[in-house]
C-alpha cells in the first residue's frame, strides 16, 4: 500500500527517543481496543515508531501486530518487504507469498528474521563473534549485499565498527568500501574508515575519508580536526610536514571507489564510452538512474577541477539522499 511504501522512503537516522514515543502511543491505542479509530491511530503511531527507529525490534512487533489484528495482508507484506530491505536481503523473496494470505504467519516471519538477523548490532555480534565460520559466511555474504537502502547501509556499518573493535582490521577495511561504493553519503562510515587509517599512521588516506566525510556532509569537523592533529604533530619538530595528497592521488582513490560501484554497462554507454567527454559520460550514468557511480566521477572530475563539476557533485547527493 501507498502509505506502507512511504516507510521505504521517507529514510533517516535512528531516533531512539521519538521511536519509543510513538510505539508507546501506538501501544496505548490498542489498549483502548474498539477497532475503528483507536486500530488508524495505533497503526500509524506504529508506523511513525519504525520510522524513526528501524533499528529497535519492538516497533517492527508492534506494527505487524495491528497489521495482523486489522487482517491486513497486503500491509504485513509490505512491512516484511521493508524489513528485508534494511536487513540487504532481496524484497522479491515476498513475492513468492503473493497469492497467500500471510496474516496467521507474519509474526512468525518477523520472529524468525530477527532470530538470524537480529537488528542491534551489540546482540549481533554477540551470537557471531565465536564462531569463525559464521564470520567467514558474513564477509562473503556482504560483499554480494544490496545495502544501498540508507537504513540498510546504517545498519551494516554499525556491525562493521563492531567487527573493527573487535580486531577484523582488515575485513573492516575492505567492507566499508563496499558499503560506501552502494551509499557514499554515509559521512560516519567515513570518519570510522579515515580514523583507523589515521590509527596506521596512513595518513593520506586518512584525509581522503575525512574529505569525503566534509563533502557528503558539510558540518562534519573531521577534516580540520585532522589537520590540526596532524600540525600539532609535526610542529617544532625537523621531520617532513605532512601535506594534502596530490590530485593525482584523489583521483586514483575516487575511481578505485567508483570501479566498486560499477554495474553491468548497458550497450549505449560501452558504444560510445571512449569517445565521449566525461561529462557525457556522467550524464549517461545519471539518465540512467545510476548516481552512485556517477557520485564518484563527478568527485574524481571535481578533484581534477574540471568545471561545472563540483555543482554536479552536490547535485547528485541531493538526489542520493532523497
Amino acid at each position: 500500500m501507498e502509505e506502507d511504501n512511504a516507510l521505504s522512503q521517507s529514510l533517516q537516522h535512528p531516533r531512539r527517543s521519538l521511536g519509543n514515543r510513538y510505539r508507546t502511543q501506538a501501544e496505548k491505542f490498542l489498549k483502548l481496543g474498539d477497532g475503528g479509530a483507536n486500530i488508524s491511530w495505533a497503526e500509524q503511531s506504529a508506523k511513525q515508531s519504525v520510522l524513526y527507529d528501524f533499528t529497535n525490534e519492538e516497533n517492527w512487533r508492534v506494527l505487524i501486530r495491528i497489521k495482523v489484528l486489522m487482517k491486513d495482508s497486503e500491509g504485513a507484506r509490505s512491512v516484511l518487504s521493508d524489513l528485508f530491505s534494511v536487513l540487504g536481503r532481496n524484497p522479491e523473496l515476498m513475492s513468492q507469498l503473493s497469492e497467500i494470505d500471510i496474516v496467521a504467519s507474519c509474526e512468525n516471519l518477523l520472529d524468525g528474521a530477527f532470530l538470524s538477523d537480529p537488528l542491534d548490532p551489540d546482540k549481533w555480534w554477540s551470537g557471531i563473534r565465536d564462531k569463525p565460520d559464521e564470520l567467514q559466511v558474513f564477509f562473503e555474504r556482504l560483499r554480494t549485499l544490496d545495502v544501498s537502502d540508507q537504513r540498510s547501509n546504517i545498519l551494516y556499518s554499525r556491525r562493521l565498527e563492531r567487527l573493527r573493535k573487535g580486531g577484523h582490521e582488515d575485513e573492516f577495511l575492505e567492507l566499508s568500501r563496499v558499503l560506501l561504493s552502494q551509499r557514499p553519503a554515509n559521512h560516519e562510515l567515513w570518519e570510522q574508515l579515515g580514523m583507523l587509517y589515521e590509527r596506521r599512521e596512513e595518513y593520506d588516506e586518512a584525509w581522503l575519508c575525512y574529505d569525503q566525510a566534509n563533502v557528503v556532509h558539510p558540518r562534519s569537523s573531521a577534516r580540520e580536526r585532522f589537520r590540526e592533529r596532524m600540525e600539532a604533530k609535526v610542529g617544532g619538530l625537523a621531520e617532513k610536514p605532512w601535506t594534502e595528497p596530490s590530485i593525482t592521488d584523489r583521483s586514483q582513490f575516487l575511481s578505485r571507489l567508483g570501479r566498486l560501484s560499477t554495474k553491468e554497462i548497458d550497450d549505449e554507454v560501452l558504444t560510445n564510452d571512449e569517445e565521449e567527454l566525461e561529462v557525457s559520460r556522467l550524464e549517461a550514468l545519471r539518465k540512467q538512474g545510476r548516481d552512485t557511480e556517477a557520485f564518484f566521477l563527478a568527485r574524481r572530475m571535481a578533484a581534477e577541477g574540471v568545471e561545472g563539476a563540483k555543482k554536479m557533485v552536490t547535485e547528485i547527493l541531493g538526489d542520493l539522499n532523497r
